[in-house]
This record gives C-alpha cells, sequence and structure tokens, in this order.
C-alpha cells in the first residue's frame, strides 16, 4: 500500500474516533504541515497555534475527507494553511517582511531540510524543478507562501486568469509526475 492510501486509511480510521490513527498522521505529517504554517505565519510560536488549530479542526472534520477529491496530504495542507491564515486575521494585520521581491521568507531551514531528506520531499522537489518556472513561482506562492491568486496576480504584474492557467497547468504536471 502506498503512502497516500495508507494516510487516507488513517483519516478514515480518525473519523472513526481512533486517537492512534489521528497520532500516526501527526507523526507523519507534522514536519511537512508545520513548514507550511511557518511560512506563512514566520513565527514559531504562532505556527505551533496554527498546527494545533488545525489538529483539532482535522479531528473533528476527519470525516469530511474524500479521496476521489484529492490526496490526503493536501487536504491537511489546506487546513494548515486555513488555519495559520485565521491567526492572520485574528490578529488584525499582515506580518511584515523583509523581502521585497516575494514578500515571504522562505520555510525555516531545518524543517525544509527534513522534508527534503524524505523520499517524498526529494520526489516532490524534482518535480517541482522540473515544472516551467512561471508554473512553479505560482504554486509555491500560493501553496507554500499562502497568497490568493489574486495576491498572485498583482505580485507578479500578471492578469488573475494567466494566473490561475500557470497554477492550473502546473498542479496536473506535479500530479503527474508524482504519480
Amino acid at each position: 500500500m502506498d503512502a497516500g492510501a495508507s494516510l487516507a486509511d488513517l483519516l478514515t480510521a480518525a473519523a472513526a474516533g481512533d486517537r492512534a490513527a489521528l497520532r500516526a498522521v501527526y507523526q507523519a505529517q507534522s514536519v511537512r504541515l508545520f513548514g507550511i504554517a511557518n511560512a506563512i505565519l514566520r513565527d514559531r510560536d504562532l505556527s505551533s497555534d496554527a498546527m494545533q488549530d488545525a489538529f483539532i479542526r482535522i479531528a473533528q472534520r476527519a470525516h469530511q475527507f474524500d479521496a476521489s477529491r484529492g490526496t490526503p496530504e493536501a487536504w491537511l495542507g489546506a487546513i494548515v494553511r486555513h488555519a495559520a491564515l485565521d491567526i492572520i486575521r485574528a490578529r488584525g494585520r499582515e506580518i511584515a517582511t523583509d523581502d521585497p521581491n516575494l514578500g515571504d521568507e522562505p520555510v525555516a531551514p531545518e524543517a525544509e531540510d527534513r522534508l527534503a531528506a524524505t523520499a517524498e520531499g526529494r520526489r516532490l522537489r524534482e518535480c517541482l524543478q522540473g515544472l516551467e518556472a512561471r508554473n512553479r513561482d505560482g504554486i509555491v506562492l500560493a501553496f507554500v507562501h499562502g497568497l490568493s491568486h489574486p495576491q498572485i496576480a498583482e505580485r507578479l504584474g500578471t492578469p488573475l486568469g494567466t494566473v490561475k492557467s500557470w497554477i492550473r497547468r502546473g498542479l496536473l504536471a506535479l500530479k503527474e509526475c508524482l504519480a
């Protein structure tokens, strides 16, 4: 059984109230998910808060996961992303940045190194590097840095529809590469 199916099975078990399955989901995905939260929030304490909020949501909503709509990794990532963005909204301000080009700081090096050290992380990195730069940039800005499509369009000085197309084509290419 591949890792995706195993994670889907764990979510199904967690939906039925299996706490050990939820713990296994956390152990399997926490480094990657913390990296997502930290890329958005750029603060380890706030990222920890986002992770706590996210796993409460995951425990409550595991029954909503539908493998026909996407991978468990994407579903978990979206929950963490939304938890991090909720923290930003609750604080009532954008977090300042030092990078005038991206407006975001990279994921903490140790979290990125741990992800890259896994076979999945290496494979994802290889697939991302194989994408056209515009597709890769759109995906990274959306899914790592937490920007919306309109924010990406503004940042890149590109029409919104074009940005959406780049991201969609990039995701399709990633899906094919990772399959």
